[in-house]
């Protein structure tokens, strides 16, 4: 069985027992979590919600919180001979799948 979530304004493809990582969740390490907005469950017979899977929710516990690769960008102006460079690194949550209710 899988699941279609939403979850920080993405959308994620989730089965039982895999790690997925998404955007920030509060929560510390170890904490169970329900992921709510369940778009579609598929299996055997599968439910398509509009736009919600009514009763469906997906429930998961927080395996680490860190922060993503980062990522360099650099402005560049011939010009006025201006240049700045600058990084972020994206805060995410990683979690593990353990029931998946619908």
């Amino acid at each position: 069985m899988y699941a279609v979530i939403r979850a920080g304004g993405k959308q994620y493809r989730v089965q039982e027992k895999e790690t997925v990582v998404l955007e920030r969740h509060d929560g510390e390490v170890g904490d169970e979590i329900t992921l709510g907005e369940v778009l579609l469950v598929g299996g055997d017979e599968p439910k398509i919600g509009s736009p919600l899977v009514d009763g469906a929710k997906v429930t998961a516990t927080i395996v680490k919180q860190g922060k993503g690769k980062k990522i360099h960008g650099f402005t560049y102006v011939k010009v006025k001979n201006e240049q700045r460079h600058y990084g972020h690194r994206q805060h995410e949550t990683h979690v593990r799948i353990e029931k998946i209710e619908a």
